[in-house]
């Protein structure tokens, strides 16, 4: 290669001329490449009797050296193989357009950092849209990068000239590239590719363009360095004594008439909860969508299907739980008594809140357990937290008909008068991204651009407790199954653990490589799942701080997750719309779930794991069954089935983006979002 160091150069000619033919010839018979070899020794001989160079001869190899070593060189040879590249064969393109991203960047940071800043933006305008829907966020971060000294104190830079690219390919995919590369002779390509590129390389057809979501992976967050974690043993059973054993035990669950009964009186309650919000300054109001039952009222009285999954173990907590009041430990009893058994056959009645008039300003929303209170955070630094009951006593203004089918009635309730009709929280100084009900719902916890994360009382209607620790927008929080606890997320890479009672964080969890978008509790509380940017999600034990388990596949920012209620499975939604289903015990992917054409912003799992609910900025909610999806013979096991989740429904709301979901204990959903403004 003419693209040498200065200290390579001096190594190499204190080599002997013939142990550096040796290294040579001895590679190429290792790749195979024995036409190279040959071609190799003839010239190797050629130029042993002819080793005195002409001086026309060394004038063109100085200019042909000149010219590769500016920074023009970079975008042509990245033209050539892209134009190449896109005229290959449909069965071999998708494999061959993996190589392009990873050169694009390197290419453009290669320019940065020799300090050719015109001719690198240039570059990067010109290329940047081959590479926007699947790599928006990278190209987002790239684009600030203006100087060599940028390059070298952004943390995502650093990672991604420290890593190399796996790529997977099949043997004549590889074999086309080599024969392009050598065609074309530009040394610029082919150093960028041997420095930053491993591929592993498949005998037989390339794979389904759909089929393998670790096609390409940095070795920095792939499963090289996963497999390693992922040997450690985590203990994902449920809680010992936990109520649903206890209820369990005594044999008190109701008969299948009497949960419907259960949930019809729920429903009662919903209806009566229907009315009118005023927004305030913001103007936000909130709708409520009810599913009709008429559909899936025989469905209550079905048998839900048989599952054969083993009972979940029981194991001990790691942190020490808070006492639960009586009352609420009855309340809780007397859900789970009444809860709807849900299957395919028997899908879940569906309450949608929907804000209006919101100007673009919410943020984020949030549901208590029972459906009586919703929040929502707004960039005005705002909190706003309505409470249904209260709503039903006001007159109704305005009625908006649904424009789906008969099974969805939508209504849209506006009340009259100027009295605001909702309890207004304000501390923070910016935006708040996300917030979070208590168990009980007395308490909901907030988080801000402002880094600080703010308790406040739902009673009281008040601020208890400003929490410092984060140094950047705390993006994620929720409080954990008990309460008490609570879990943070940050732009400083990081999630920590916290307690009510303490000001400052008890864990703080450390390995992402990008900001950690979204963070999930485990339903025995000892564990925290974290979704990142750099398109990982990991499992945290809560007492040790250590990460235990590292789940690579996504090819997106992952914005939203969700735990099983046995604590076995885990659903994680990205920014492209892909959904992916892991088992925990053993870190693997069961299956993505594709549906969805944009980002996922929520996940629910109902109240006895059956069925997983999926909220949209596409404007729709999914349900999937579950229990198809863990039921995988061998044989699908063996060949890769990709589809074993079944869709079991889309339910499309009226231009309405869906911010958060919740299932009741009586496994009644929840949904919210706001209204978006169409045309």
């Amino acid at each position: 290669m003419l693209k040498r160091s200065v200290s390579e150069k001096e190594v190499e000619e204190r080599m002997e001329e013939d142990e550096i033919v040796g290294y040579v010839t001895a590679y190429l018979k290792k790749k195979g490449f024995t036409q190279t070899e040959k071609v190799f020794q003839e010239e190797f001989q050629h130029n042993k009797n002819n080793s005195l160079l002409e001086p026309d001869i060394a004038n063109h190899l100085l200019a042909f050296s000149q010219l590769e070593s500016g920074p023009a060189r970079f975008h042509d040879g990245y033209s050539r193989l892209r134009s190449w590249t896109y005229s290959s064969l449909d069965l071999y393109k998708h494999e061959l357009l993996r190589v392009l991203y990873p050169v694009f960047i390197h290419c453009f940071m290669d320019l940065v950092a020799k300090g050719h800043i015109q001719e690198a933006r240039n570059f990067f305008n010109t290329f940047r849209e081959d590479h926007e829907m699947m790599h928006l966020r990278d190209l987002q971060k790239l684009e600030g990068v203006l100087s060599p000294a940028h390059l070298k104190e952004m943390e995502f830079a650093h990672s991604l000239r420290k890593c190399k690219f796996n790529i997977k390919i099949c043997e004549y995919s590889y074999e086309l590239l080599l024969q392009h590369l050598h065609s074309t002779q530009s040394t610029t390509i082919l150093g960028i590719i041997n420095e930053h590129i491993n591929f592993q390389v498949s005998p037989g057809q390339p794979s389904l363009i759909s089929d393998d979501p670790e096609a390409v992976t940095l070795t920095g967050s792939s499963q090289e360095a996963a497999n390693r974690i992922n040997q450690k043993e985590i203990h994902w059973g449920l809680l010992e004594d936990s109520l649903e054993e206890r209820l369990e035990k005594a044999g008190a669950l109701l008969s299948d008439s009497e949960k419907g009964e259960g949930e019809a009186k729920e429903g009662e309650n919903d209806e009566s909860k229907k009315r009118s919000i005023e927004g305030g300054k913001q103007g936000a109001s909130v709708k409520k969508v009810k599913k009709d039952k008429s559909g899936t009222g025989t469905g209550k009285s079905a048998k839900p299907e048989a599952n054969t999954v083993p009972a979940a173990p029981r194991v001990k907590p790691e942190l020490p739980l808070p006492i639960i009041p009586t009352e609420v430990e009855q309340s809780i009893l007397e859900d789970l008594r009444n809860r709807v058994q849900l299957s395919s056959v028997a899908l879940p009645s569906v309450s949608f809140y929907t804000f209006i008039n919101t100007h673009n300003g919410l943020s984020c929303s949030s549901i208590s357990q029972d459906g009586s209170l919703v929040a929502g955070g707004f960039s005005d630094s705002s909190l706003k937290v309505w409470d249904m009951a209260k709503l039903g006593q006001q007159p109704i203004n305005s009625l908006l008909q649904a424009e789906n089918d008969t099974s969805q009635n939508e209504q849209v309730f506006a009340q009259s008068g100027g009295k605001r009709q909702y309890t207004l929280f304000q501390g923070h100084s910016g935006p708040v991204y996300a917030a979070s009900f208590s168990p009980v719902g007395d308490f909901i916890i907030s988080s801000s651009a402002d880094s600080t994360i703010r308790l406040w009382s739902t009673k009281l209607n008040a601020n208890l407790v400003c929490y410092k620790g984060h140094n950047y927008p705390v993006w994620d929080v929720q409080f954990s199954p008990v309460g008490h606890y609570f879990a943070s997320s940050s732009h400083d890479r990081t999630a920590r653990i916290w307690s009510m009672d303490r000001i400052q964080p008890l864990r703080i969890m450390a390995g992402h490589l990008s900001d950690v978008d979204c963070v999930q509790w485990h339903a025995n509380c000892n564990y925290i799942a974290t979704g990142s940017s750099d398109k990982t999600v990991r499992l945290w034990d809560v007492q040790s701080g250590e990460c235990v388990r590292v789940f690579v596949g996504h090819r997106g920012m992952i914005l939203s997750l969700a735990m099983s209620p046995d604590g076995r499975y885990m659903a994680s939604g990205d920014e492209d719309g892909t959904i992916m289903m892991w088992d925990l015990s053993s870190g693997r992917c069961l299956t993505p779930l594709i549906g969805h054409t944009s980002c996922v912003w929520s996940l629910a799992f109902s109240s006895e794991g059956s069925i997983l609910a999926s909220g949209s900025a596409d404007s729709t909610v999914k349900l999937w069954d579950v229990n198809t999806s863990t039921k995988v013979s061998r044989a699908e096991e063996k060949s890769g089935n990709a589809n074993r989740l079944r869709s079991l429904k889309t339910l499309p709301t009226k231009s309405t983006p869906v911010y958060s979901l919740r299932f009741s204990r009586r496994n009644l959903l929840f949904a919210a979002g706001a209204l978006a403004k169409s045309g």
